[in-house]
């Protein structure tokens, strides 16, 4: 669990990377004196909505880089680069909502029967291919869990709806730790 102003210094960092990111300025530096868990390598994603819509959602699943660092990089991918929606504007900012998902490291789930909705994220390795839905998905959809790893499959992997029942794909879970501003 990340401390109070831990969480602060996330959404510091959030803020400051998109108006970096939509007025083309360079990035913010990452600080060096960050707490140790700002400087832990876990993967994270950014969330962003616009007057309660999805506006941009980029993430990283695995800690390559410290958080502090990955949170600036997705903050810039979700606000121009996801590939589903044009640049975030200038003057949307006010009215964006931020959500910073620092993820857990991936678990591999010996069945569907192990997946929690709600709980668990997921991930699904198959074929060369892959795709991710983050636990707040089922919460956001209602789906059933056989609806949620169907559209998992066909709709972020790529692959057939049931794919995920086959012995040779891969399910990974993993938890998040939600930062809302």
């Amino acid at each position: 669990m990340l401390a109070h102003t831990e969480r602060e210094q996330l959404l510091e960092l959030v803020h400051a990377a998109l108006a970096a990111a939509v007025h083309h300025r360079a990035l913010p530096e990452v600080p060096s004196d960050l707490p140790a868990h700002l400087a832990e390598h876990c993967g994270a994603f950014v969330t962003l909505t616009h007057r309660h819509r999805l506006r941009g959602c980029i993430g990283l699943i695995e800690g390559y880089l410290p958080l502090a660092e990955t949170v600036i990089k997705m903050a810039e991918s979700a606000a121009l680069h996801d590939p589903r929606f044009n640049p975030v504007l200038p003057e949307e900012l006010p009215e964006l909502g931020i959500e910073i998902s620092v993820l857990s490291p991936l678990q591999r789930a010996a069945s569907a029967e192990d997946i929690v909705l709600g709980r668990d994220g997921v991930m699904i390795k198959c074929r060369g291919r892959s795709g991710v839905f983050l636990p707040q998905v089922a919460a956001e959809t209602g789906w059933s869990k056989e609806k949620f790893l169907s559209e998992l499959c066909e709709g972020k992997a790529g692959l057939p709806e049931n794919a995920w029942k086959k012995p040779e794909c891969e399910l990974y879970t993993f938890t998040v730790e939600i930062i809302k501003a």
